[in-house]
């Protein structure tokens, strides 16, 4: 998607130029898997990028590794900060806490998410507003905190990190799939919204993907059916038409291409990463 760039060599490693330099980027769910590969990724673009979770161990490992990466451009800052985002206070107090750190926020990618499987008549109360408070209050607040630096700098970037999930239903999964549905419509409602803010919001929305989610749903296939953990990979790859997982890679580069000064003209937008599992009408 950034077949274009320019590159800068450092260390004998080559990045894309500093495209986001003195931006700040905060991506929720920061500290492994596909948050993790977007800090990167942002970081080698130039951006400021501060890691929010719940575990400070796991989101100062995370920064520690970013920090390390061979030849990385010098240009970047790593910071965490640590939040429950299902609560408005302790988000307020991370976005004001990573503020203070690496200045206003220019680039929020919700990447945060749980996903639990079960039934729709066995899925009970607690389940369902887990996985709406998670996957869809959480984005709404971090957004809400979020948005009046964006709008007082007449620049930002929203993406939110949902699932082919939200574009499409799967059985077993209907409170996953209800909240990823709210989180794009919360993501074409707002974009509207900010359309002549100089702010964009989108959404990119992987399939499966080799991630910690997968590897709970790897093993609660095993644990249920008495396949091998071959034979349940093999069955979420198959619903992608190239048969494999997504890597956390490749929404990190679909992200970063959204958060580009380039991609202003890109708003509203809930983009596949599924190997054409879903295609846009």
């Amino acid at each position: 998607m950034n077949a274009t760039a320019k590159t800068v060599a450092v260390n004998d490693a080559t990045f894309p130029s500093p495209t986001l330099a003195n931006r700040h980027a905060l991506v929720t769910g920061g500290s492994r898997g596909i948050g993790a590969a977007i800090g990167r990724r942002l970081l080698a673009d130039g951006a400021a990028v501060t890691l929010l979770g719940r575990d400070a161990a796991s989101l100062d490992a995370a920064a520690t590794a970013l920090r390390a990466v061979p030849g990385a451009p010098m240009w970047g800052r790593v910071f965490t900060v640590v939040a429950d985002i299902t609560d408005a206070d302790s988000v307020a107090e991370a976005m004001a806490r990573a503020t203070q750190q690496a200045g206003p926020i220019h680039v929020l990618i919700n990447n945060a998410g749980q996903a639990t499987s079960a039934p729709f008549g066995k899925t009970d109360l607690q389940a369902w507003r887990r996985m709406l408070d998670v996957n869809l209050t959480g984005t709404f607040l971090c957004t809400q905190a979020a948005l009046p630096a964006m709008l007082e700098a007449g620049w930002g970037r929203v993406v939110n990190v949902a699932s082919t999930a939200g574009l499409v239903g799967y059985g077993y999964v209907s409170a996953y799939c209800a909240a990823k549905h709210g989180v794009i419509g919360l993501t074409r409602a707002l974009a509207l919204e900010l359309a002549t803010k100089g702010v964009t919001v989108n959404a990119v929305c992987p399939g499966y993907t080799e991630t910690d989610i997968v590897r709970d749903a790897v093993a609660n296939i095993v644990g249920k059916t008495g396949r091998t953990e071959a034979q349940a990979r093999a069955e979420l790859s198959s619903r992608n038409p190239q048969r494999r997982l997504v890597q956390p890679e490749e929404v990190a580069d679909a992200v970063a291409w959204l958060c580009q000064p380039a991609a202003a003209a890109i708003t509203g937008q809930a983009i596949p990463v599924a190997g054409g599992e879903v295609m846009a009408g």
